[in-house]
């Protein structure tokens, strides 16, 4: 394979990562909380290719070195519904997920059978100081700006809030859920709570500018399946030139 076809391909190969990444962004562009992810390109140079005379690489071809989220805040937009809460500011609402506990920003709440109060994958709040929240689904909660949540002009329980020194390590579970993938990152009590009530955070992907890259890498993507096609012509020509030379 010539190295025309080679950077071609490694080309291809990292624009359909671009776009599977572009299209998820695009899908989840509605969903609460949802934080957008990017990608970041570096040069892979192989051992194979070093140049004899100067021992350095002599090719390199473009890779998507690794895939980071971005979690720049979404905009709170005003939904009235009390089961709605969502934070202005940094941290993240503590979840019980099935193996461990889970944070995310999609304050999109319900009541579970069991009466605790979850997020609308079904995981539970936790609260501070240990175990979840428990409500009486017929009568309406208050959320207070601090995480303290109120039935009947009574506390219940306060919402767990957290916040990381480093977002680094925490990967996606799901749409809106992140798990602390590093034991040295542990969760911190953020420098302030304010917690909204009757408001929901929108995901941070920005449609318009997400959509207009989503058609360049899919030029790209045409061009670089054009240079393939160059290659191969080339390479048959040259292949039939050389038996005709034979001849």
């Amino acid at each position: 394979m010539d190295a025309l076809t080679i950077a071609a391909t490694s080309g291809l190969r990292s624009r359909l990562e671009s776009l599977d990444l572009l299209a998820n962004n695009l899908a989840n562009a509605a969903t609460s909380g949802f934080k957008s992810d990017r990608e970041f390109y570096g040069l892979y140079a192989s051992l194979n290719s070093n140049d004899g005379v100067t021992g350095g690489p002599s090719s390199t071809l473009p890779v998507i070195e690794r895939q980071w989220t971005d979690f720049s805040p979404g905009d709170l937009q005003v939904t009235a519904n009390p089961m709605d809460v969502a934070m202005a500011g940094s941290g993240f609402f503590t979840v019980n997920g099935p193996s461990g506990p889970l944070y995310t920003r999609n304050g999109n709440l319900q009541v579970l059978a069991s009466g605790e109060l979850a997020t609308a994958d079904g995981y539970p709040l936790a609260a501070t100081g240990g175990g979840t929240i428990h409500v009486t689904s017929s009568t309406p909660i208050v959320v207070a700006a601090d995480g303290t949540v109120s039935q009947n002009s009574q506390p219940i329980g306060q919402l767990q809030v957290v916040d990381f020194k480093s977002t680094l390590p925490l990967s996606k579970q799901g749409r809106t859920c992140f798990k602390n993938t590093d034991p040295d990152n542990k969760p911190v009590a953020p420098a302030t709570v304010d917690v909204e009530q009757g408001k929901i955070e929108g995901s941070n992907v920005p449609v318009a500018q997400a959509a207009m890259r989503l058609v360049g890498v899919m030029r790209q993507f045409e061009m670089l399946q054009k240079a393939i096609g160059v290659s191969n012509d080339m390479d048959t020509k040259t292949i039939q030139e050389v038996a005709r030379v034979g001849s």
